[in-house]
């Protein structure tokens, strides 16, 4: 028997009428069953400023929130030039270019989307979704920015996990989601 992949999770953030916010589903599997259904993949830094979401491998995940943290530190706070090196780091480093995990972090002004490939991308129409449920909770989202624009970003998002999580077999309707503060 090969290595069993473990596949977990969407997370999507969006920006409406200035306000960010970004969420994620709490499961986790291992092959063809559920290993854990309430894991929690957001996570706040600079005191709430900065929001990070995480697909892919939990522990990759946190090896990369521990460098995007000190980069943050380094660099005053400033997120861009955080994901910037590093992405770079990422893409350079034997140790850091075997993990698999991708990350999308958020501010008060933009969304980012980190991964292994040296990638820091800033996603059109003010969505960024990742992880296995990514494309349909990026289709809600952009659906419900234009149909139902009466809606905050954090119902946006909360509409649009929902929906992946009825189509995505990785996705549950475990939400956890989060409101950049400025």
């Amino acid at each position: 028997m090969g290595k069993i992949k473990v596949r977990s999770t969407t997370v999507l953030a969006v920006v409406h009428n200035g306000e960010v916010a970004i969420g994620a589903d709490g499961q986790a599997t291992m092959g063809n069953y559920v290993a854990k259904s309430n894991v929690k993949k957001i996570r706040k830094l600079q005191g709430g400023k900065i929001v990070t979401g995480f697909a892919g491998s939990t522990a990759d995940a946190f090896t990369l929130l521990e460098r995007f943290d000190e980069k943050l530190n380094s660099y005053g706070g400033s997120m861009k030039r955080a994901a910037i090196e590093l992405a770079k780091d990422w893409r350079t480093d034997r140790y850091l270019r075997k993990l698999e995990a991708m990350l999308i972090t958020a501010d008060k002004d933009e969304v980012l989307i980190v991964s292994g490939t040296g990638d820091v991308l800033e996603p059109d129409h003010e969505v960024a979704a990742i992880g296995s449920g990514s494309m349909y909770a990026q289709s809600a989202a952009l659906a419900l920015k234009k149909h139902a624009s009466h809606l905050s970003a954090d119902e946006m998002v909360r509409e649009a996990l929902n929906i992946a999580a009825d189509i995505c077999i990785y996705t549950n309707h475990n939400l956890i989601i989060e409101k950049v503060t400025g």
